[in-house]
């Protein structure tokens, strides 16, 4: 058990957080969720003691062993792969090492003896005779092979750092497991891993994620960081979100009775909970959701934009043709005769680690780049918008938010475009803001703006979750869900694919592969499939962001 008492933590005359009281106890795995500057990584800083509080104490049950995952990718370089994830029980490699000094003395003593024996008893105790093939398992299940366990942390990639800084955290079976974004620079196959870890772990685990389809996967609780506040409730992200949403409706339904309102949320419940698979996770989020009560639930005050696709016309039965289409990028084929026909209710993902073939295709399909053999022809009532991976260009000049909407919209009135970027959590003066200066989340917005206004029936969206909060992709997977256009995108969101997709296509080096599933069917029905989806990180010393 893990408690934050009267926790306040003041940034300047700021309270980030001001009298939080929440506790988390063994054998549930907390999802901790919050808008972007609200605090989560702090909060877990906070835990671990990296940061002291102004006010408050954190409270661990006595004995029990805390374990986090270390964000400093070039901390342990002067270490081996194998001691560096021992190191996540300090005790036990500060014993391990003792034990191998004391055994490498020519003079040993009776006193050495004597010390020798206390040591080799701690260290039975803490199963350290294990310790080297518990290790080696986490890393072989991360995707880190044997040949790697022995060679120096400075020797591996970025993507290696990380897998191997994940098994240091998960390493000895720690009592508490903090993980602050343990999902990034994973591949598919690692993620799975961890995912039937976690949902295996009987100790706490607290987890701050953006991937809303880990959370929902591992997760038992969700604690929401609002307002300086965390409020604990039962059950997954999904859950959390949907019944908020739910508040809100039967908040403004004044008139309902609350026995009406109660039954709409135990038909809630019951929906969710027989949803739950059969997993240790599942049940036991199953049996938190059977107790909660009407009072349990609050409306969150979470922000989302307003994201709405309104196509002006409708598209017709000819979309898209693309014959034979092969481009070369400095001296290297990344599209090799490709080709294929888009339907007038298609909504297709593009998966798989060659990204730079899909932002080609893209580019060539909106107009940006020349194919060097074949053709595309989009149908006469098509109309397309296209949100780049790479939009630094359009963002490089000095006007503001509205002017640089206003040629897109379809009312050339500045009142009409403020009123719309309001919607798009740009409110009051910010949409006076000179579009050189936005953060990449508040230029992802901007972009959709873009993207409405022109009332296209036909969405490019290459990466279009990049740089966007949780309340964001969650809006625009919602909105394109119902979208009635055509989609051809890209994300490195499995719950966005999964959703919103109806086909997907990857591009290999031995040709297009075309599918109408779903991306989940996809990657279970071929197990190729899966591991090509392994992101390539090998960018020799590739810098990653904390």
């Amino acid at each position: 058990m893990i408690q934050a008492s009267n926790i306040t933590l003041r940034i300047g005359k700021r309270a980030l957080f001001e009298d939080v009281n929440i506790k988390f106890t063994e054998g549930n795995c907390y999802g901790l969720i919050g808008a972007n500057g609200a605090g989560k990584s702090t909060f877990l800083k906070i835990l671990n003691g990296q940061i002291e509080p102004t006010k408050g104490e954190i409270i661990i049950t006595p004995g029990q062993r805390l374990s986090f995952l270390q964000q400093d990718h070039f901390k342990y370089d002067t270490f081996n792969v194998l001691d560096t994830v021992i190191m996540g029980n300090q005790r036990l490699y500060d014993v391990m090492k003792e034990k191998e000094q004391i055994y490498a003395k020519e003079d040993f003593t009776e006193e050495d003896g004597i010390r020798a024996s206390e040591l080799e008893g701690e260290f039975a105790s803490m199963d350290g005779w294990e310790s080297e093939a518990n290790a080696a398992s986490l890393l072989n299940g991360l995707g880190i092979e044997t040949e790697l366990h022995y060679k120096k942390m400075s020797e591996l990639n970025g993507s290696e750092k990380v897998k191997v800084l994940l098994a240091q955290a998960l390493f000895g079976n720690p009592d508490i497991l903090l993980l602050d974004e343990p999902t990034n620079h994973l591949d598919l196959e690692a993620i799975r891993w961890l995912e039937e870890f976690l949902i295996n772990f009987d100790n706490t685990v607290i987890v701050v994620s953006h991937d809303r389809y880990f959370l929902n996967k591992v997760c038992t609780h969700t604690a929401d960081i609002d307002y300086g506040k965390i409020q604990l409730y039962a059950g997954n992200y999904d859950f959390w979100y949907e019944s908020s949403q739910l508040m809100v409706r039967q908040m403004k339904e004044a008139n309902k009775k609350k026995e009406e309102k109660i039954k709409e949320l135990q038909e809630f419940i019951q929906r969710f909970s027989a949803n739950a698979s059969k997993s240790k996770q599942a049940t036991s989020r199953k049996r938190a959701l059977e107790k909660i009560e009407l009072d349990d639930i609050r409306p969150s005050s979470r922000k989302y934009p307003y994201i709405d696709f309104r196509p002006n016309r409708d598209i017709g039965n000819e979309v898209l043709t693309v014959q034979g289409i092969s481009k070369t990028i400095n001296g290297v084929k990344v599209l090799d005769n490709i080709s294929f026909i888009v339907g007038h209710d298609d909504k297709i993902a593009f998966v798989g680690p060659n990204t730079l073939a899909t932002t080609t295709l893209f580019r060539i399909l909106s107009g940006e780049l020349e194919p060097d053999e074949g053709s595309y022809k989009w149908g006469i009532t098509t109309t397309v918008s296209y949100f780049p991976k790479d939009n630094t260009q359009l963002f490089s000049g000095e006007e503001t938010i509205v002017d640089f909407l206003m040629p897109f919209s379809p009312e050339k009135d500045v009142t009409y475009v403020r009123g719309f970027m309001g919607r798009m959590l740009f409110a009051g003066e910010e949409g006076s803001k000179k579009v050189n200066v936005l953060s990449g989340g508040e230029r992802v917005r901007v972009m959709l703006s873009r993207m409405m206004l022109t009332g296209a029936n036909v969405l490019l969206m290459d990466e279009p979750t990049s740089h966007l909060d949780m309340e964001s992709i969650t809006a625009l997977n919602n909105g394109l869900i119902k979208f009635p256009g055509v989609l051809l995108f890209t994300s490195q969101d499995h719950q966005f694919i999964q959703t919103t997709a109806n086909r997907i296509m990857e591009i290999t080096p031995h040709g297009l592969i075309d599918k109408i599933t779903t991306y989940d069917e996809y990657l279970d029905s071929d197990e190729m499939a899966r591991k090509r989806q392994v992101m390539q990180f090998n960018t020799e010393d590739e810098e990653i962001e904390d």
